[in-house]
């Protein structure tokens, strides 16, 4: 297991490039459709989402639903599509995030409400979803549309319980894992039974890649809020604890709260009430989680998750893209960004 120290050392593993070697020239198609996207007659539109995309992403969702489509010998092209709208409404998803997180970073650069204000960086999340329908009925696979807009409808209701959750102290574990099941592990699901559904897969094995998805997602999910605490600010592109700072209260600290006994719950109650949280205050959290258990039992957590997506995908058949799925629950696990 890495090492959970402030900052952890994460152990060497294929990185995305090794793992997405066999479907590069399909990722690049879907580089070309997500360019295409801008192409509007608003100059407002045009630049804002010229800068969206060309900033760049890990583009695993898209790669998920091509290799699951690729895993059952599927030959056509909507898969190009299809990849292109399940990253159009994860993109549209992060938009609508920073705004609610008022965070002016994402990936290292301006987030694009801190650049262009709130208003218009709403309507253009909203402009990006109704985009996404329309590519999505350019296929008719009534399933696919079906499954699509569920994913958006269960992204956005993990987003709201969420808000409705910050700086809840008493939020439970059960509580975080179906925010978290929503607002991530949902589009990994749609995007892997996408890549089935394309693909004609059985009912059984629709099942297995969206149990996969959900494992991958909420994997990634809680690897995401580790690195809040243990990441580092320069390959994270912000500020450690800024999740917590933002009032988002995740694994780690529902853990402290719950099972470190009452000085230490009191004095984590203490120190979030305290805004903004200075660089003394973040390095007592990170004491109090590290000496806790805390940070070593969520990244346990993870581990299951990532094993049981393992082995949701280990009947299925046997394959090179079969195999880049089971190293994808691995780079999810010990990714540093």
């Amino acid at each position: 297991m890495p090492s959970l120290s402030f900052r952890r050392l994460i152990p060497q593993g294929p990185g995305l490039e090794e793992l997405y070697r066999n479907i590069q020239p399909e990722l690049a198609l879907v580089e070309e459709e997500l360019q295409k996207l801008p192409r509007s007659s608003n100059r407002l539109i045009k630049e804002i989402n010229s800068y969206l995309f060309h900033k760049g992403g890990k583009r695993i969702r898209p790669a998920l639903l091509i290799l699951t489509a690729k895993l059952f010998g599927y030959d056509g092209n909507d898969h190009i599509l299809m990849a292109t709208a399940i990253e159009s409404i994860h993109t549209a998803s992060l938009i609508h995030d920073d705004i609610i997180d008022n965070s002016a970073l994402r990936r290292g650069k301006e987030s694009v409400h801190a650049r262009w204000g709130a208003n218009i960086t709403v309507l253009l999340g909203d402009y990006l979803y109704i985009k996404t329908i329309g590519l999505s009925i350019r296929n008719d696979n009534n399933g696919i549309i079906r499954l699509l807009s569920e994913a958006s409808a269960q992204m956005i209701e993990g987003e709201i319980t969420e808000y409705d959750f910050s700086r809840n102290a008493d939020i439970t574990e059960r509580e975080y894992f179906h925010i978290i099941r929503n607002k991530t592990a949902g589009l990994f699901a749609a995007a892997c039974r996408i890549g089935g559904l394309l693909s004609r897969a059985s009912e059984a094995d629709l099942d297995k890649l969206s149990d996969y998805g959900v494992g991958l997602g909420i994997t990634f999910q809680i690897i995401d809020d580790l690195l809040d605490f243990i990441g580092d600010p320069d390959l994270m592109g912000k500020p450690i604890l800024s999740d917590l700072s933002e009032g988002r209260i995740t694994l780690p600290m529902i853990y402290a709260l719950r099972q470190d006994g009452r000085t230490h719950r009191d004095r984590l109650l203490d120190i979030m009430t305290s805004r903004p949280l200075g660089d003394a205050a973040k390095r007592e959290i990170l004491e109090i989680l590290h000496d806790s258990g805390a940070l070593a039992y969520a990244y346990r957590k993870a581990e299951e998750c990532a094993a049981r997506s393992r082995e949701a995908v280990s009947g299925l058949p046997d394959s090179p893209h079969r195999a880049t799925l089971g190293q994808m629950s691995d780079f999810v696990l010990i990714r540093n960004t």
